[in-house]
């Protein structure tokens, strides 16, 4: 609590409070605008449209994490360290461009020669090619520029642009179950036109320049995002690939009905984000100042935020059914045991993510972090390909919870390894 004051009071106050409530403010839109739209298209799209969307998308979202390749937690970094330094930053923002640009054009072409030889995406070639423009919406809108600048009120900004677009245009454009195709459509146009909006801006406000970055730049990006990437391929073996392992052993009904319990209760699980992108550019440059400052900070974070988190989970398994009748329905009646099944992920997740993004990624244990999260991944892998062919839903939910509780234990042992004791 001492650390926390004098943090407060001394000049870092301003900039991290304004941060802490932007991304708050971000994340909070990001929470509701979802809610807003989830319920109006559970409804008219029904569960087997709703669920043929999640399983399509939670095949591009792995070419989201290609393409983002770390770079969130590798290039905020180094933007965070070379602020001050226009040259560098420059030179920083162009050898990350030019690398997700290059991760794009693999990526589509992963997709194309998977289309174009599997049935089962032949037949919605539609939907997967516009989901993807979610990847490259996603490529061009530099969030790691702006996290490592810390102007995170500008990254709320241009984020809650694409929401908006999307949340107005989806209650004008589908009418009708047949209008599914026009959801991925309307996201990734929504995103696409924030990321040129906020590249153009980048550009003009903070004076970067294009220049041609050397091979050994981009070498250097690639190596320092490499760990990062791995890591958060692997997140998503436990957290989207659910709904696509869920639709190779069942139907578009099963996923829909999952993907909807899901997607509540990863809305809840975000709203604690905005402390961890606050805090991380920050907390980077305290730790080579202060080891035991860093530690006692980061207890602080980690007593309140596993507080919080509890209290919402006890919450939400309560009010399950409540929640599950509001949002979703009378035809999702089959979510209301996934979301009571799923209610402890915020607290497992809260916590996770002090442990491994906050305090692994702080004191540069990258290469035991990826293998963490890498394990978890492959153990919910295997539990769900166990469990969703003998409980369809129940068994891809029980899976996650067996990742999560993977990595708070294998963490925690590894962080007392090295004399770091958080609880």
């Amino acid at each position: 609590m001492k650390l926390i004051k004098e943090i407060f009071n001394s000049p870092t106050k301003k900039r991290l409070v304004e941060n802490f409530f932007s991304l708050s403010f971000l994340q909070i839109s990001n929470y509701l605008l979802p809610l807003i739209t989830l319920p109006y298209l559970v409804r008219v799209l029904g569960p087997e449209k709703f669920g043929l969307l999640a399983f399509y998308q939670s095949f591009i979202q792995f070419f989201y994490i290609i393409t983002d390749y770390g770079f969130n937690f590798s290039a905020t970094r180094d933007i965070s360290i070379h602020r001050e330094d226009k040259a560098k930053i420059s030179l920083i923002f162009c050898t990350v461009m030019i690398v997700k640009t290059i991760l794009v054009l693999f990526s589509l072409f992963v997709v194309t020669i998977i289309v174009l030889t599997i049935s089962k995406f032949s037949k919605e070639w539609l939907v997967i090619y516009l989901s993807f423009g979610f990847v490259i919406g996603q490529a061009l809108f530099p969030r790691w520029f702006f996290q490592g600048v810390e102007k995170m009120k500008l990254l709320s900004i241009m984020s809650i642009l694409a929401k908006l677009f999307f949340t107005v245009l989806v209650f004008i454009i589908i009418k009708k179950p047949s209008d599914y195709i026009y959801v991925p459509l309307l996201n990734s146009l929504g995103l696409i036109l924030v990321g040129i909006i906020s590249l153009i801006f980048v550009k003009k406000s903070f004076k970067v320049k294009i220049v041609k970055p050397s091979l050994a730049e981009l070498k250097h990006q690639i190596k320092e995002g490499w760990h990062l990437f791995i890591s958060t391929l692997a997140t998503s073996l436990y957290t989207t690939a659910n709904s696509f392992i869920l639709g190779l052993f069942t139907n578009n009904t099963v996923v829909g009905y999952y993907s909807a319990a899901e997607k509540i209760i990863r809305a809840i699980q975000d709203l604690i984000s905005p402390i961890f992108y606050t805090v991380y550019p920050y907390l980077s440059k305290l730790v080579n100042e202060s080891r035991e400052k860093a530690l006692d900070f980061i207890k602080q974070i980690l007593k309140y935020v596993s507080f919080f988190t509890f209290i919402i989970s006890i919450i939400v398994f309560i009010f399950a059914e409540f929640i599950s009748r509001i949002v979703l329905g009378n035809n999702f009646n089959n979510s209301i045991i996934i979301i009571k099944i799923l209610t402890i992920i915020p607290f497992l997740g809260g916590i996770n993510i002090i442990l491994t993004s906050l305090t692994m990624l702080s004191f540069n244990y990258k290469k035991e972090f990826s293998k963490i999260i890498i394990n978890a991944g492959l153990i919910n892998v295997f539990c769900a390909f166990l469990l969703v062919p003998v409980y369809f839903a129940i068994g891809s939910a029980i899976a996650v919870i067996i990742a999560e509780s993977y990595i708070l234990i294998s963490t925690t042992i590894f962080l007392r390894k090295k004399n770091i004791f958080l609880f």
